[in-house]
């Protein structure tokens, strides 16, 4: 029964998600070519938030779970595991005054209003996988703007989406370039679930009825970790252990 209603509530889902997308497009030009950074940033988050009204179509809920006063004066490292896209957003809503900013695929770069003009022009690191003479300098330079800016970069360091929320291990070359280019970078770990019951049929019909969970896990300063193949197995652990497929 569940299934059967899904089908007409993805179509409205679908009608209202496209169409938020493509209403954005062009106030994100405006605010980004008129006004600049700032104001292309806050029709950004205001994005986020309409693509997350648009989940409560499909009756998603979010609970993003931080007992921690992170400072928006320090860049971050956000890590956590990927579910679906559903990570995205509700991530860059929830952690809007840190102003995170995401390694995407090259591809995504063009073709979807909104995000790929976002991905574009609003400092997201946007790397060919199979390609690592462009992908490595693309990581390092993004680095460096995270470090500068003492913004936050975010990483799915298992490189792919998990289709049943089953953990994948971490791809671990992303991370060192991150914490080599962002030496005074506070480490945020967070674990998600449920994200993945978003697509549990496929892309039509949607799930409906998931509970995403965010789950902000104690920062860690990078400086106070020498070796960092013990920090990566850290960061992986407490993020993998707080996962419920």
């Amino acid at each position: 029964m569940q299934k059967v209603l899904s089908y007409p509530l993805t179509v409205i889902y679908y009608i209202f998600f496209l169409t938020t997308l493509i209403i954005f497009h062009p106030i994100q030009w405006i605010c980004f070519n008129v006004f600049g950074y700032q104001a292309h940033k806050k029709s950004v988050d205001i994005l986020q938030w309409s693509l997350m009204r648009c989940g409560n179509l499909l009756g998603t809920r979010y609970t993003f779970s931080n007992t921690y006063k992170i400072p928006i004066t320090q860049p971050l490292i956000i890590v956590a595991n990927h579910q679906s896209l559903h990570d995205i957003y509700p991530i860059t809503w929830y952690m809007r005054k840190h102003h995170p900013k995401f390694i995407s695929k090259l591809e995504l770069g063009k073709g979807i209003p909104s995000v790929s003009y976002n991905l574009r022009h609003g400092g997201a690191a946007l790397i060919d996988r199979k390609n690592p003479r462009q992908s490595l300098p693309a990581l390092m330079k993004f680095g460096e703007y995270i470090e500068e800016s003492r913004r936050a970069a975010v990483i799915f360091p298992e490189g792919t989406r998990s289709k049943n929320g089953e953990p994948k291990p971490f791809q671990t070359k992303g991370l060192e370039i991150l914490f080599k280019k962002v030496p005074s970078a506070l480490i945020v770990p967070i674990s998600i679930n449920n994200s993945w019951k978003m697509y549990k049929y496929g892309k039509f019909p949607m799930g409906i009825g998931s509970h995403i969970t965010f789950t902000v896990h104690e920062p860690i300063k990078l400086a106070t970790f020498v070796h960092k193949e013990t920090l990566i197995k850290t960061i992986e652990a407490t993020i993998k252990n707080n996962i419920h497929p």
